[in-house]
């Protein structure tokens, strides 16, 4: 079994604290170009991992479709706003990719909890609907001009989110390292057979 639902947790963690940074830092766009290999290894990150899930479902469950896919989203909207911020072009249009995100953030989140899904259901429930209101509430903080009570708002509900899937993210290596201390791959436990 291949679980590296933590690492990817942790990226999520390290993404939301990146937008909520952003969002309080870059009312200039001359330094926007600045942010764009932080972004993109956020993207990288997520997409490489998400991907993956979502193809092999490696987790049990519904797990795959809530962290992999949304991990796909995640990702997507890094990268875009990682292109977007190296080549200079305003990132607002990425706030549209990141409202349907959002949305889907928010109905997984809803879904969690509803379902009774994962160790925390309440916690991982709130911090995907809290993504998702960052996701929906993207579009404006970013196209706005003169938005900065706006970019405020969303930036304190991304460091909210960062410290959610920071919290479950750090937790969550401690229990893979504990609950993974005996374990051995296939290739091992065959030789050993033989």
């Amino acid at each position: 079994m291949i679980d590296y639902l933590a690492l990817m947790l942790v990226n999520m963690a390290a993404g939301f604290g990146l937008l909520a940074s952003y969002l309080l830092c870059c009312g200039n766009e001359t330094v926007a170009r600045k942010w764009a290999a932080p972004f993109g290894t956020v993207g990288f990150v997520a997409l490489a991992g998400g991907l993956y899930m979502s193809f092999t479902w490696p987790l049990i469950g519904s797990y795959n479709c809530a962290f992999g896919e949304m991990s796909v989203l995640l990702g997507a909207f890094f990268a875009g706003t990682a292109l977007a911020l190296a080549r200079e072009w305003s990132p607002a249009p990425m706030g549209l990719y990141g409202a349907f995100a959002g949305l889907a953030a928010i109905v997984v989140g809803a879904s969690i909890i509803h379902l009774k899904l994962t160790a925390t259901p309440l916690l991982a429930g709130l911090g995907f609907i809290i993504s998702g209101a960052v996701g929906v509430g993207i579009l404006p903080a970013l196209a706005l001009r003169n938005g900065r009570g706006w970019r405020w708002a969303v930036a304190l509900l991304a460091i909210l989110a960062a410290l959610i899937w920071a919290f479950i993210g750090y937790s969550s290596y401690y229990m893979h390292l504990k609950g993974f201390q005996e374990y051995k791959p296939p290739t091992m436990t065959e030789k050993q057979a033989k």
